[in-house]
C-alpha cells in the first residue's frame, strides 16, 4: 500500500526523498491553497526550515506515493510529533495527501544556503517556479562537515549538480 505525500520543502528533490524513502514515486505536481511557505521552523541546527502556515496564497509542491513501510523513516527524518505535526491536506484539484507543518515557529531565522539549494533544485526538477524564493536570504553553514550538509550535497550531486551552489 502506498500513501500520498505532499512535499513543499527540501523533500521536493526526488534524490533527497529517495534516500529516506526508497519506494518513492512521483505522482505529479500540485498546489496547496490557503497557505504560504516560510522558513520559521527552527531547525535542530539553528537554521530556518520550510513550513507552511495558513494564509492567503498557494504553496507549490510535488505529490509523491510512498510505501507504508517507508513512512516511519520519513516521520523520523522530519521529527513528526516533536518538530513537525503530520497533517492531512487537500490540494487545489481535490487530491488528498499528508504533509508536515512546524509545531513551533520562530520569526527572523534564515535557512542555510544548502537547504535553500535543495528546495530550488527540487522545484527545478519538477518544473515549479521559484520566484517566491528570490527574496529569501540564506546563510552559509558554519559547519561544512555537518551531516545534513553532507547529505544535501550528495542528493544534489545525484540530481546532476556538480557544485551544490549551482542550484541557488
Amino acid at each position: 500500500m502506498t500513501l500520498p505525500y505532499f512535499a513543499y520543502g527540501s523533500n521536493l528533490l526526488t534524490a533527497r526523498l529517495a534516500a529516506r524513502c526508497p519506494s518513492v514515486r512521483v505522482i505529479g505536481t500540485g498546489r496547496l491553497p490557503g497557505h504560504r511557505l516560510d522558513f520559521s521552523k527552527y531547525g535542530r541546527d539553528g537554521s530556518g526550515k520550510a513550513t507552511i502556515t495558513q494564509g492567503a496564497g498557494t504553496v507549490p509542491g510535488v505529490l509523491f506515493a510512498i510505501a507504508a513501510e517507508d513512512i516511519p523513516a520519513l516521520d523520523a527524518a522530519e521529527g513528526a510529533g516533536t518538530h513537525y505535526d503530520k497533517i492531512d491536506v487537500v490540494l487545489e484539484d481535490g487530491r488528498r495527501a499528508f504533509t508536515y507543518r512546524a509545531l513551533m515557529r520562530r520569526e527572523g531565522i534564515a535557512p542555510f544556503a544548502w537547504y535553500l539549494a535543495l528546495i530550488r533544485a527540487g522545484r527545478a526538477e519538477h518544473g515549479l517556479g521559484a520566484q517566491d524564493l528570490c527574496a529569501i536570504t540564506a546563510e552559509p553553514d558554519p559547519e561544512p562537515n555537518r551531516p545534513g550538509f553532507i547529505a544535501a550535497r550528495t542528493a544534489l550531486q545525484q540530481a546532476g549538480y556538480r557544485d551544490w551552489r549551482a542550484a541557488l
